[in-house]
């Protein structure tokens, strides 16, 4: 990839198995994705090392286990924003 190449990944998870690439694109296709992403309120994150990462798989594979921290941390974030907490917080 070059630096002026833009990508993007989009992630599913289902709260059961390991999450699974569901959309990969690259330019304008990432464009796309990044907008559609937005449009239905999707965590958009830029990290262009973990995005790296999740380049090299295929759609409908899911993340190799050096990524279930960081994909965690990410989706956790992503449910805090949408007001979902555990319910071990009480809210």
């Amino acid at each position: 990839m070059t630096d002026q190449q833009k990508q993007a990944i989009g992630l599913s998870y289902d709260g059961v198995n390991a999450p699974q690439v569901i959309a990969k694109g690259f330019d304008e296709l990432a464009e796309e994705i990044i907008a559609v992403a937005k449009e239905h309120g999707v965590l958009v994150h830029e990290d262009p090392l973990l995005s790296d990462s999740l380049a090299k798989l295929n759609v409908g594979e899911e993340i190799p286990r050096d990524l279930y921290i960081i994909i965690a941390e990410l989706i956790a974030f992503a449910y805090l924003l949408e007001g979902k907490f555990p319910e071990s917080w009480g809210g």
